[in-house]
């Protein structure tokens, strides 16, 4: 009997996630569910072998097929709902449709803290097992189970879950085989009876779901060239939003090692404001205005807790400012590399970027006629607060956008950002009608800009270039931004100096670290994927398109089956670290797409 049981599969990041923008899930290369958190994306991992070392026993959801040689995957067109075939030694064979309902119904949106799976025989006579144990308390202990005639409950001490089947439910509490001869439903979601037909109802949310999804991708205003990559990013990063309160973490998962035994291991279950506002500009360059009038609303119940005072880099998808690191000692982590973590210190940090970046995703709700409430200048008085703060702390030393643990200064990216925060304040303040506050907000920026380059700048004798501080002249990957934000234009020779240096510096052939300098874990050993996505838009930028097309075709051929990226790439094997799917990378994808490719007007 060959690969069902495969109970020494090791774990990797061929990954597909599914979801509903409630909960999430992760699917490995042979079909088994193997992460995912209730109720919602921050909570318990009930499903965590991913990071259990390659234990298939627990935190699993898997079908066994009897005597199995193979196993294939794909997404249904323009949605997450992912059809995995299993093929056995005899010629049978089985297809495992998996989603999470998302549709409206009775004037809300149904997204329910649920899993559906529907198993198909699609040849022979293809005999399966249902391996579906659950972990409580980060695989402290697997979840006690009760039953009754037609379904499982799982109690998991928090959220407990109910699995719903027309299965024999005897055989999957004792582990049998048996012949699968027809069409067989799964839907494991909240502890309480299943309202009608199994059958008729996970069909029709099947459909209502793939509807919806294909409806929303049909909206978005796509490239010509790379369509496919690009939808499936955009999902990909919808999934990352909480929808209930609107914010977006920065990756489904905690803890996948920036490197191999490197124990860069964090929570990246969070919303950083950083991340949101590239994956809300990425987002918006599409025309996905939803997700960003949905951001906009956490935004402001940030800013209004805040009242006036300093911003977090990151809280929870709830808004909750505390979040405490701890370890998960039960689960040995991502191929046994710990620790898993829970939690993450870095909300205690100062980042001053994190104002310009609550300023720029809000500045387009007060120009775009198109939202459902555009910003009024109530909402102008609220941000203009926000706009303080970076003022007041544009030469202010902080632990950066790489979030340094032990060591501040000044960095420039923060000063580029706090300059900008004034400046979009400016076009608002003209905008809606507020000369005095304009001019207070261009002379600001104007007075900024004079800091940074008096500060930033670094002479030397090939030319100089911007450092990645005010106190020193190393360099990182996040000065090519300085023309994105539109600190500088793309012909400034400072700017072409500088990039000729990052290059030099922090370029591993195709790929980009975010710099060189060894910081509190020592030397970085692996590229950053958004830094070689940003050294795409700089060669762009220089008019290298020939160098920065093949560099791209090069980052989507890293890409996993599922079309998707982690954090980190090993520059050296190719293959993918860090937490999966990192919406930082996914951005990458998409605006250099946008960038690159032909123009539609080319073929119509």
């Amino acid at each position: 009997m060959a690969g069902a049981l495969n109970l020494k599969h090791t774990p990797n990041l061929e990954l597909w996630p599914i979801g509903n923008c409630q909960v999430s899930g992760l699917i490995d290369d042979t079909g088994a569910l193997v992460w995912g958190c209730v109720p919602r994306v921050d909570g318990d991992p009930v499903f965590s072998a991913l990071l259990n070392d390659g234990h298939r026993d627990a935190g699993i959801w898997r079908f066994e097929l009897e005597g199995q040689v193979s196993a294939s995957q794909r997404y249904i067109r323009n949605t997450p709902h992912l059809l995995t075939t299993l093929e056995a030694e005899d010629g049978s064979a089985i297809e495992i449709l998996d989603f999470s309902p998302r549709f409206e119904r009775s004037g809300r949106m149904y997204r329910p803290v649920a899993y559906a799976r529907i198993v198909r025989p699609i040849s022979g006579n293809p005999r399966i097992k249902v391996v579906l144990n659950l972990t409580k308390n980060y695989g402290s202990g697997v979840a006690d189970t009760t039953h009754g005639t037609n379904h499982i409950r799982y109690l998991t001490g928090t959220t407990d879950l109910r699995l719903s089947t027309d299965a024999p439910v005897g055989y999957i509490q004792e582990g049998r085989t048996f012949r699968v001869e027809g069409d067989t439903h799964f839907f494991l979601g909240p502890d309480e009876p299943f309202v009608g037909n199994l059958r008729e109802q996970i069909r029709s949310m099947e459909q209502s779901t793939r509807k919806y999804w294909q409806h929303w991708a049909r909206g978005l205003h796509i490239p010509l060239e790379w369509q496919e990559e690009v939808i499936r990013c955009a999902i990909t990063l919808k999934l990352c939003q909480h929808e209930e309160t609107g914010a977006i973490v920065a990756a489904l998962t905690t803890s996948i090692p920036e490197a191999a035994h490197s124990e860069r291991n964090w929570d990246y279950r969070y919303c950083w404001i950083r991340d949101s506002y590239y994956t809300v500009q990425a987002l918006n360059r599409l025309g996905a205005l939803d997700v960003m009038e949905k951001y906009l609303g956490y935004l402001r119940n940030i800013v209004d807790s805040a009242r006036g005072g300093q911003i977090q880099p990151l809280y929870s998808v709830m808004g909750e400012s505390e979040l405490d690191e701890t370890t998960a000692s039960y689960l040995a982590g991502y191929r046994g590399m710990g620790p898993v973590r829970r939690g993450n210190a870095a909300y205690k940090q100062i980042q001053h970027d994190c104002y310009g970046q609550i300023v720029l995703p809000s500045v387009q709700s007060f120009f775009d006629q198109r939202l459902l409430r555009p910003a009024d200048e109530h909402d102008f008085e609220n941000l203009e607060q926000v706009g303080e703060m970076a003022w007041a702390m544009h030469d202010q030393p902080d632990a950066g956008l790489w979030e340094f643990r032990t060591r501040q200064e000044v960095h420039t990216y923060s000063a580029v950002m706090s300059w900008a925060a004034c400046d979009r304040l400016a076009n608002v303040a003209a905008h809606i009608g507020k000369p005095d506050r304009a001019t207070l907000w261009r002379e600001r920026a104007d007075a900024i800009a004079g800091v940074i380059e008096d500060k930033a700048w670094k002479p030397g004798a090939e030319g100089g270039h911007y450092g990645a501080s005010f106190e020193s002249d190393y360099l990182d990957a996040s000065l090519l931004q300085m023309v994105e934000l539109r600190f500088l234009s793309p012909d400034n020779e400072r700017f072409k100096h500088t990039f000729v240096a990052v290059e030099e510096h922090l370029r591993r052939g195709d790929h980009m670290l975010r710099y060189a300098a060894e910081d509190d874990f020592g030397a970085p050993e692996t590229a950053f994927n958004v830094c070689t996505f940003w050294l795409i838009e700089a060669l762009h930028l220089a008019g290298r398109d020939a160098e920065a097309r093949t560099l791209f075709e090069t980052m989507l051929s890293h890409t996993t089956k599922s079309g998707l990226l982690s954090e980190d790439l090993d520059y050296e094997t190719g293959e993918l670290w860090g937490n999966f799917p990192q919406t930082y990378s996914l951005v990458g994808v998409i605006n250099c797409a946008g960038l690159l490719s032909k123009s539609w007007s080319e073929v119509r």
